[in-house]
Order: C-alpha cells, then structure tokens, then sequence
C-alpha cells in the first residue's frame, strides 16, 4: 500500500508536469487519502514494524517532491518570470522536506513532540497535499507554491523558537 501510494503521488507530480492540474491535484488528494489507509491497514492486520513506517516516510518524501517539482515545472510552464518561480517552488520543496525532518528531529534528539497548535498541524502531509488538491483543481500551480512555501517555512521557523523554548523550561 505504501507503494501504491508512493505511485500515485508521482503520478500526481507527472499530471501537473504535462498541464493536467485538476487530475494532479485530485491525486495528490488520493496519495494521501491511500497514505493514511495504509497506516490503519498495518493497525488492523497487526502488521505494524518500524521499518514499514521508515519506508513509508521515505516513500511519502519522494512522493512530495515529485508533486512540488510537477507543480513548479508547471508553474514555470505559465509564468514569465521563471527565476522567481523556481526559488519559490525551491522554497515549498526544502520547507516540505524540513517539516518532516524538523519534526522527526525533534522526537529523536530533543523528547519534543509537536502535537497541537501551529507547530503541530498547520503544514502536516494531509494539510500539504490538500493544499495541492485545491490549487490543482483551481489551476493556480503558482499560488500553491507560494502558500506552501510560506506555511511550511513558517512552521519549520516556529517548531525551532518552539524547541529552543523548551530547553530553557526544564
């Protein structure tokens, strides 16, 4: 399952590459949704194992970056100004991968968890790729980058004042 939806996440960032926004977008929305089945597929079986989450946080980064890149190569495909364009696709790409690293990071080194508010939800994989549903359906590949770049980047940028707060409470 985890590789289904690993597929259908690059299928999602090949339908944007080629102009095909709605469909990349409702695909991205099927990533997901196939993500999360396939974690409540490993609860209900009982086949739960800590390689099957790190493969499937693996999978889930490549899938997310085929998504941005399609997004931006279609982005850069509709605006003149490509320069602007790529660093703003760069930026929803790192700030995607940083989401994740950040909060993976904090679990390992720091005992943090980001469970509730900003820190916690606001640019999660779900959050993400609905974001990526809406502006594919609405054909706005270039807004879509700059919402991500900024949410994602925003809540790295939080998560870091949040950690370092932390260390100075205990």
């Amino acid at each position: 399952m985890s590789f289904l939806s690993f597929l259908v996440g690059v299928f999602s960032g090949i339908s944007f590459l080629l102009g095909q926004s709605i469909v990349g977008g409702i695909l991205a929305q099927a990533a997901s949704i196939l993500d999360g089945v396939d974690g409540d597929l490993a609860v209900i079986t009982g086949k739960i194992s800590k390689f099957g989450g790190f493969f499937d946080s693996i999978l889930d980064r490549y899938a997310d970056s085929a998504i941005i890149l399609g997004l931006t190569l279609n982005a850069l495909s509709l605006n003149r100004n490509s320069l602007i364009v790529l660093a703003v696709g760069l930026a929803a790409l790192f700030g995607s991968l940083m989401v994740s690293y950040s909060r993976a990071k904090a679990e390992a080194d720091l005992n943090l968890v980001f469970k509730t508010g900003f820190s916690g939800y606001a640019a999660n994989r779900d959050v993400r790729l609905f974001i990526i549903m809406i502006g594919g359906i609405l054909n706005q590949a270039y807004i879509t980058l700059i919402i991500l770049a900024v949410l994602t980047n925003s809540v790295v940028f939080k998560r870091i004042l949040d950690a370092r707060s932390s260390m100075f409470k205990k």
